[in-house]
This record gives structure tokens, sequence and C-alpha cells, in this order.
């Protein structure tokens, strides 16, 4: 071959690595960018008063007295909305009245009609629901319309203007109050909830705003088109209770939000160590991050070793013949099987078979992991072993030394940064892993294990608690931000632990250099 040539093919080839190398540099940003950019709103965004009054009651941290004043303020910007609350009960409460004075008059004749009405009548006052006491009044006013007597008319008339007038807004009503108590919190009168989620307004302010439009405007699909394809229409509220006294609730809303709630930026770092309180609405990932943690630590503890172990055998003691070839099409296999596979294997014997532990626990799901990520160790210490010049081995034999003796104290030194880096690789696997744990030791809920309990109980993980929040909750819209957090958390354990190889890498090398 020509010398031209082999230039051209060798720059050709080095562009094309290049340009490889650049690619997948700019699809990593394509795919982790928007991924941290959400992410980190777990940890930096603007906080309600709500947010605040969660800290205090939930963890117990803030400052009191400020947060009281705070609230106060919060409560004179809101008044103004639950006044209306107030004026529209009594707007109710008036024309109900109303109607009912006018068919008590209706009912005060003595035949069977009167009868009648007066039975009607007791059973609306026994109704507590306002939408059903309107529509027994349509239907007693339809009932003594069907007479058609003069005498009856104008009482029959008050009712039934006073029912069109008021079921469009009672018909809506429920709706209205949830979406407010959904931004808002609680509202006066409304009965003490027990899950946190429904005693508390809105806690981060983008939440908010999306609360807010919810509020505004009612959702729905129109499906006139012809070609069957449903067209999202937004229906402003406030065209439900024109006239009524809750009309102006809308402009209070729109316009005084941020007084409602005083929103301000806040840098959230417990989320990392908080517990989830109430399905991850409120809190952090303490126990996910922790129990990561304890499987990826339990699964190096056991694959290590005998990882490098068998490295050791392959490398320097097996003879080559049928029952090594065996082993290493063994060890290859492994490599390949699926990570499910390992979880049903790990469920089979570690816990129903052998019974490390009752039930899941992490110790099951760290062997698990150990043997999903054994043949990673032990292909990577091999190679490293491998690739180490056997000038090495020959010199500290001629000393004198022994083969176990020359493995280690000079072979494995020498292949310590090649087996760093299959080590590390295999712990951001264990990491990420989900299916191998969904049987042998995760659970969606759960809090922060005490070392003493790794050994028989199970515990949540960042890989499985990000799957299940996403496809599995039932307010999966509500917590993205705890998935996403959950997602930048997990791959900046995972490309933490990858520098810091890279580092620890670095140093042994330079110091083998002398």
């Amino acid at each position: 071959m020509r010398l031209s040539t082999r230039k051209l093919l060798d720059r050709a080839f080095s562009s094309v690595g290049v340009f490889a190398i650049v690619l997948m540099g700019l699809a990593l940003a394509a795919i982790l960018t928007p991924m941290f950019q959400r992410g980190i709103g777990a940890f930096v965004f603007r906080a309600t008063v709500e947010h605040r009054r969660q800290m205090l009651d939930l963890f117990g941290r803030g400052d009191r007295a400020a947060l009281t004043a705070e609230i106060e303020s919060t409560r004179a910007a809101r008044q103004p909305v639950f006044d209306a609350l107030i004026a529209y009960r009594g707007e109710q409460s008036a024309a109900i009245g109303e109607a009912l004075a006018a068919a008590e008059r209706l009912g005060r004749r003595g035949d069977l009609l009167g009868r009648r009405i007066q039975r009607a009548l007791d059973r609306i006052r026994a109704l507590g629901d306002f939408k059903q006491r309107l529509d027994m009044l349509d239907r007693l006013q339809d009932m003594v319309r069907q007479q058609n007597e003069p005498e009856t008319r104008a009482d029959v008339d008050l009712i039934a203007g006073i029912v069109r007038r008021l079921a469009v807004p009672a018909e809506h009503y429920g709706a209205f109050t949830e979406a407010l108590r959904d931004l808002l919190g609680p509202l006066p009168r409304d009965e003490e909830r027990i899950l946190p989620r429904f005693r508390y307004g809105q806690a981060r302010w983008d939440r908010a705003l999306v609360k807010r439009h919810a509020f505004l405007f009612v959702e729905s699909w129109d499906y006139s088109d012809a070609s069957g394809m449903g067209r999202q229409v937004f229906t402003p509220r406030r065209t439900l209770f024109e006239d009524t006294a809750l009309e102006p609730v809308f402009d209070l809303i729109e316009q005084n939000l941020e007084d409602m709630l005083k929103p301000r930026l806040t840098f959230y770092g417990r989320f990392l160590t908080d517990h989830s309180v109430d399905a991850h609405f409120f809190g952090g990932i303490g126990p996910e991050a922790l129990g990561t943690f304890y499987l990826t630590l339990g699964a190096m503890l056991f694959a290590v070793p005998l990882g490098i172990i068998a490295a050791i055998y392959f490398a320097e003691y097996a003879r080559p013949g049928r029952t090594v070839s065996l082993l290493r099409s063994c060890v290859s296999t492994l490599a390949g099987v699926p990570s499910i596979v390992f979880g049903l294997f790990g469920l089979a014997f570690f816990i129903n078979t052998i019974r490390v532990s009752p039930s899941k626990s992490v110790l099951a799901g760290s062997l698990t992991l150990g043997l999903l990520i054994l043949p990673t160790v032990i292909r990577a210490a091999e190679e490293a072993l491998l690739a180490v010049p056997r000038a090495y081995k020959e010199a500290a034999m001629g000393l004198g030394a022994g083969r176990w003796r020359t493995v280690l104290t000079v072979m494995l030194p020498a292949a310590l940064p090649g087996i760093l880096t299959g080590i590390v690789i295999s712990m951001g696997r264990a990491a990420g892993e989900t299916a191998p744990i969904i049987f042998t030791a995760a659970v969606s809920v759960g809090a922060a294990l005490n070392p003493s309990e790794v050994f028989t109980h199970p515990t949540p993980a960042l890989s499985w608690n990000i799957y299940n929040l996403a496809t599995e909750h039932e307010a999966v819209d509500e917590i993205r931000h705890v998935q996403y957090g959950m997602v930048t958390t997990l791959v900046g354990i995972v490309l933490l632990l990858n520098v810091t190889a890279i580092w620890i890498r670095a140093r042994i090398s330079k110091k083998l250099r002398g």
C-alpha cells in the first residue's frame, strides 16, 4: 500500500472516530440537559407559604413567628374570596327560603295535591345537599303546573325562576370549590381531612399556576370534527357563575394569587435526606437514596471478592481445557442473561429456597444484584491482569516470590486501575437496575432502614421508585418534580462514581509509573 493512501485512510478513520465521539457527546447532552433542568427543580424552586407551613408542621423546620405573620398576610389576601363564598351561601339560603315559602303556600290546600306537596316539602327539608333540594323543588313545581290552576301560577313561576337561576351554579359548585381547595388549601367550614395532601394548598409556584388555569377554565373535548380526532376546549368557568356572588372570585384569583401564596425562591437541599410524606406529595427521597446505597454496597461486597478471585484463577491458575472453556462460556452467558431473569432467580433461590430472609430484603436484593454484575467484574479483572507486562511476573518470581505472593504484591497492584474501572462500571449498573430488585428487595413506600434491618426488611430504591411513580402513582402530574429529582440524583450518583474512578485510576497509574 502506498504511503499516501495509508495516511489518507488513517486520517479518514481518525475523522470517523472523532465524529462518533462528538455524536455520542451531543446525544448524551440532548438526553441529560433537559433531565437535569427539570430535576434541579426538585431542589431549587419558588416555594409558597404552603410549603413553609408543611416544613414546619411535618419536619419542624422554620421560624414559627415569621411564618405566623406571613400566614396572616396571606389570609388577608384570601379573605375576599372567603367572603364571596359566604355571600354565595347566603344567596342560596335566601333563594331556597323564598322557594320553600312559595311551596308552603301551595301546600296549604286541603286536597290531595296539598298533601302531596307537604310530603315533598318534608323530604326537601330533610335533604342536606343544595343541588338535591333544587331538583326536588323543580319536580314539585312540575307536579303543580300540570294541574294548570290559575291561583297557583304565580308561586309555581316563582319556584321555577329560582330553580333556573341557581341550577347551573349549583351543578358546578362542587367542582368550583374542589379546584379552589387544590389551589389554596382547605376553605372555611371545611372538615379536617386525614391525608396531608388535603390539608395544604399548592407548595410550588409552578404547580400553583397550573392549578390556577384549572380553576379559571373548565376543560372539555370537542369531537364535532369529521376526522373524529378530539379537540381540547377550555371554557371560562366564570360563565357558569354569572350574576352570583362568586363571579368576582375569578378576578381575585387571577390578579392576586401571588399575594395569597407568597412564593419565593427556595433551595430545598433536604430533598436528598427527608422522608416522603403522603406517597411523595411532600418531603424528599431520603429512604430511596439510602436504599440504593445499601443495595449497591451489598452487591459490591458480594461480587468484588468473588469476581477478583475468579479472575485470578482464570488468568494465573487455570490450564486450558474443556472445564475452563465451559466456565468461561458460563461467565459469558451470565453476562447476557436479561436482568428480569436474575430477579426471578433471586426470588426462587435466595428467598424461597435457602431463605436468606423471610421475604423481600436488602440482603436478598444485594445477592441478586451481585450475581448480575459478577460477570462484568470477572471479565474486567481478568483483562486487567492479562494486560500486566509479563516481565513484572518473571522478575518477582526470579527474586524468589511464589505464585500467590507474586499475584498479591505485583500483579494485583499493577492491574488495579483496570480492576477499579470494572468495579465502578458494575456499581453504576447495580445502582440503576430495576428488574432484579422488584421481586427481591424493593417496595414503593417505606421508611429509611437502620443497618441492622437490611437482613430482614425491604427498602425503597431510586430505580424502582422512578418507574413506580411514573407509571402507577395516582397523581403522576402532581409529582413530576419528584420523578425528575430521583432521575437526576441517580444519574448524578453514577456520574460521580465514574469521575471518582477516573481520578483514582489516574493517581494509581501515576504512582505505578513512578
